[in-house]
């Protein structure tokens, strides 16, 4: 039979566990973000030139959300998982709970339909900058990176006004997360090789001096 000093122990960790899991969920941390001199180094390193044209770009050129080998989970529903507190599937790798605080505005979200899973990088953003000559393959891989921080989960209405724009013309609401939306930026950029015009590398290095 359990003491009833063994009890107590139960009964306070699991209250610190509700009050670390509900009252504070973490931001969504993608991987493989840079150190500030790295991210500066990369910016240095990318070819700068006028956007192309967006002649034949479709979205359906960036299969995305395709579901992960072996699994049931899609894209977006792995993002939730690893960006969410607290998270509940069912079956289908749905969530059906859970917390995700958006790290672009601030906002809390008990409500899977209230995220958007942002590419850091907006894909047609990455079609003026180089990926209109990619192969289908290679879009698709850009599309549903897992690996580095191209993928986030955000307030829907925040991403929806980001849209395709570049931080020339559009940076996240809370400036104190500037630095790390500009070192995302830049390590997707310098991984797959694309351009930048004038315009957003002077507001990259802008929002890395804000580091």
């Amino acid at each position: 039979m359990m003491s009833k000093v063994n009890r107590t122990i139960g009964v306070l960790v699991a209250a610190v566990a509700l009050t670390v899991g509900f009252v504070s969920p973490a931001l969504a941390a993608p991987p493989g973000i840079p150190p500030l001199e790295t991210a500066r180094t990369q910016l240095a390193g990318l070819t700068v030139r006028a956007d192309g044209p967006m002649t034949g770009y479709s979205r359906s050129k960036f299969p995305h959300w395709i579901t992960k080998p072996g699994t049931t989970c899609n894209t977006r529903e792995e993002v939730l998982k690893r960006d969410g507190t607290n998270v509940v599937t069912d079956s289908s790798c749905a969530a059906r709970s859970g917390t995700w605080k958006s790290p672009y505005d601030g906002a809390t979200w008990t409500a899977a339909s209230d995220v958007d899973i942002d590419h850091v990088v907006p894909l047609a953003a990455a079609w003026r900058s180089g990926a209109a000559s990619w192969t289908q393959e290679r879009r698709q891989k850009f599309a549903n990176d897992l690996e580095h921080p191209q993928l986030i989960a955000v307030t829907d209405n925040v991403n929806q006004a980001k849209g395709d724009q570049t931080p020339a013309t559009w940076k996240p609401p809370l400036r104190s997360y500037w630095c790390t939306y500009a070192k995302m930026w830049v390590r997707v950029k310098d991984e797959y090789g694309l351009s930048v015009n004038q315009a957003e590398k002077a507001a990259l290095t802008d929002m890395l001096g804000t580091c």
